[in-house]
């Protein structure tokens, strides 16, 4: 019985030092106030409540149907009082009672 032939290895690859041995992040503004968020629990819970919040979806993503019908009576609605109300304007103007 023979032994199926065993893969080939490639050669290693050298990385450079600065990739092997990354210098550590800087102490910017942002990562102190981010540490500072982590340290405090009242801030970090507003902090994953808004993540929460970003993460949610909009009635109008779960019920699109049911969001454009109330969208158009609505904007329907409201044509028809601008047009009425621009209609009744101008009777009132024509009659010099306006």
């Amino acid at each position: 019985m023979s032994n199926p032939p065993s893969h080939e290895h490639r050669a290693r690859v050298d990385l450079p030092e600065w990739m092997r041995n990354p210098e550590p992040p800087r102490r910017t503004p942002g990562r102190l106030l981010s540490e500072l968020v982590d340290r405090t629990p009242v801030l970090r819970e507003l902090r994953r409540a808004a993540w929460r919040w970003r993460e949610h979806t909009r009635f109008s993503e779960r019920h699109p149907v049911l969001s454009a019908v109330v969208s158009f009576v609505f904007v329907a609605a409201v044509a028809t009082v601008l047009v009425a109300g621009a209609a009744y304007l101008f009777g009132r103007m024509r009659e010099g009672t306006l």
